[in-house]
């Protein structure tokens, strides 16, 4: 017998064992780690510590990271891992159920239907369907709400009203019976389209830092080219014509609604603006003065926006796929 047989014990066995298990599973360590990390950052937020603000809104990153990494079971993983840690740390269940509808539950979806793309074969994340979930899960999530404070003392308006009024009280503002109607009417829009804006943005930071250490699922993405689905326009129609023909003391939910639905044409239409931009010399200060306009003339930027979406989606002889 070789010296080296007698080292190993026996002839025939290699000096380096494959290790098995989820301790050694990369997709089980990249999951629960995420999960850990973002937990950690939302809680930061709850316990009103230094810089909370920010950290929790890149909660999702930790998620996105083990997601674009290591695929879907791994996502999963981190967002049971994540919820478990705020159930432990809290005596209430609020804070896991506020992370998991933000960031945990949309995140999920937004995922899956990306991934799609790569399953069927196409190479790339499939955009359409993620695009059409930044205004879908809001709008469930508004309408569970609704439901859920539905009574004969007011419902969801006199909800958003009693917050809205004790806020402005909180920050010493006069509460105007005008400012305030304003308020709770683009409260839901403005809450749906800041929460898109951390998904998609948390995503692509996360796929740009895996693409940089080469971890990345999926080749580049343009985000640029997402165009939603062409059953998609229809349903914010369909909310218009509800609030139109609503008793207007139950009008707030189907205005909520509508507006709502509108989140991803506004994102489409940015990415429009993005595409028809690019051979432009100038491109980044014209994006800046855009961007600055559209803050300024917010309301009448998002029409515009809505509008060159539609017009590229369906006005072109030769429009673009819709990659759902």
């Amino acid at each position: 017998m070789s010296r080296a047989e007698t080292r190993n014990g026996h002839s025939g066995l290699s000096t380096h064992q494959p290790r098995t298990g989820l301790t050694h599973d990369p997709r089980f360590l990249a999951g629960a780690a995420g999960g850990l990390v973002s937990a950690l950052a939302a809680l930061w937020a709850f316990h009103g510590l230094p810089l909370g603000a920010i950290l929790f809104w890149l909660a999702p990153l930790p998620l996105c990271l083990a997601g674009l990494g290591f695929g879907l079971p791994s996502f999963l993983i981190a967002v049971v891992v994540a919820g478990v840690a705020l159930l432990v740390d809290s005596i209430s269940t609020l804070p896991a159920l506020i992370y998991l509808g933000a960031f945990g539950v949309p995140a999920a979806l937004l995922l899956a239907t990306a991934l799609r793309g790569l399953a069927h074969g196409g190479g790339h994340l499939a955009l359409g369907l993620p695009l059409a979930l930044l205004g879908l899960w809001p709008a469930a999530v508004l309408l569970l709400t609704a439901l859920s404070l539905a009574s004969p003392e007011g419902g969801l308006e006199q909800s958003l009203r009693e917050a809205v009024s004790a806020g402005l009280v909180h920050m010493g503002v006069e509460e105007p019976e005008g400012l305030v109607t304003q308020v709770i009417r683009l409260q839901a829009a403005a809450m749906a389209l800041w929460l898109a804006v951390v998904l998609a943005g948390n995503a692509g930071l996360a796929q740009w830092l895996l693409r940089r250490q080469g971890l990345a699922l999926a080749p580049a993405t343009r985000w640029s080219t997402a165009r939603l689905p062409r059953w998609y326009p229809a349903l914010p129609v369909l909310a218009a014509l509800a609030w139109l023909l609503a008793d207007p003391a139950h009008a707030l939910v189907p205005l909520s609604l509508c507006l709502v639905l509108l989140v991803p044409m506004v994102l489409q239409g940015l990415a429009v603006l993005h595409t028809r931009l690019r051979p432009a010399k100038a491109r980044a200060p014209l994006l800046v003065l855009i961007y600055v306009l559209l803050l300024v003339f917010s309301l009448p930027g998002a029409i515009v926006l809505v509008a060159l979406g539609l017009v590229d989606q369906f006005g072109r002889r030769n429009p673009p796929p819709a990659n759902t």
